[in-house]
């Protein structure tokens, strides 16, 4: 049972996850280890944390929606796509058991910083696939065509992981979308906003009729990341995004280490 304490440290830390998220990504590697902190036992952790943190990708995805227009056949394509991946990684988070996934937790915290850390060089990798770039760097007209249909099974895998645990999902899709499609970056961006929180929804409504959701401290940290998302945009600017994303990989790999000393 939490105390009023906890629910204030839940809904502190769904705050700085909601900044973190709109400033840079990887707001999960806040939340997660607090409620675990707390008592939280992992799987109901991870599950009411997708719960909890919905509200934060629904404003990311609402922000980009100008994005989203003339996107609406790719849409059709991968939405159905991140809605199977989200419920299946679910399902399997639930068939995982509390032991076996505490064992992995410490494993998949170190995995979502690596991909937390190198999201600027896959930033980097997609401006050269973008229109603009030369002939020898940009893939050819009838085979990014083709590549396109295909955009379902990467985005799909990717977001299998998302509904099994949602740290770094992100740089994982954003990846995804750059294998098969060639379009600018920002357009890019607001497809992952749209899977992400596809994914997000999808895990998250299968999770409700699991048992495992703390809705006292889902209520709370929902109202969190509410608040941090609104202030992480207005932050927009004045911190680098670079910066507060380092941070947060390191916060993980000393968060991991914790995971592994404590066993």
């Amino acid at each position: 049972m939490l105390t009023g304490f906890d629910f204030v440290l839940a809904a502190l830390a769904a705050l700085a996850a909601g900044a973190v998220n709109a400033l840079a990504g990887g707001g999960t590697l806040i939340t997660f280890p607090m409620l675990t902190f707390l008592g939280v036992p992992a799987v109901m952790a991870n599950v009411t944390n997708t719960v909890a943190l919905c509200p934060g990708y629904f404003g990311g995805t609402l922000a980009q929606m100008k994005d989203l227009q003339g996107q609406k056949s790719r849409l059709w394509l991968i939405v159905p796509a991140s809605i199977v991946g989200g419920v299946l990684g679910g399902f399997l988070l639930l068939q995982t058991g509390e032991k076996l996934f505490k064992d992995l937790v410490p494993y998949l915290i170190l995995l979502a910083s690596g991909l937390l850390a190198i999201q600027d060089p896959v930033r980097a990798w997609l401006i050269t696939l973008a229109p603009g770039a030369s002939a020898g760097e940009r893939m050819g007209e009838s085979h990014g065509a083709r590549l396109e249909k295909l955009t379902w099974l990467p985005v799909g895998l990717a977001s299998i992981y998302g509904g099994y645990f949602g740290a770094g999902l992100s740089v994982i899709v954003l990846s995804a979308l750059g294998l098969t499609l060639e379009d600018t970056l920002t357009r890019l961006n607001a497809l992952k906003q749209a899977v992400a929180f596809s994914v997000n929804v999808a895990a998250a409504i299968f999770f409700i009729f699991s048992g495992q959701v703390l809705w006292s401290a889902a209520a709370v940290m929902a109202l969190g990341a509410l608040i941090g998302g609104v202030l992480g945009g207005k932050l927009a600017g004045k911190i680098k995004p670079s910066t507060l994303r380092w941070t947060v990989v390191t916060i993980g790999v000393i968060v991991a280490i914790i995971y592994f000393v404590r066993g």
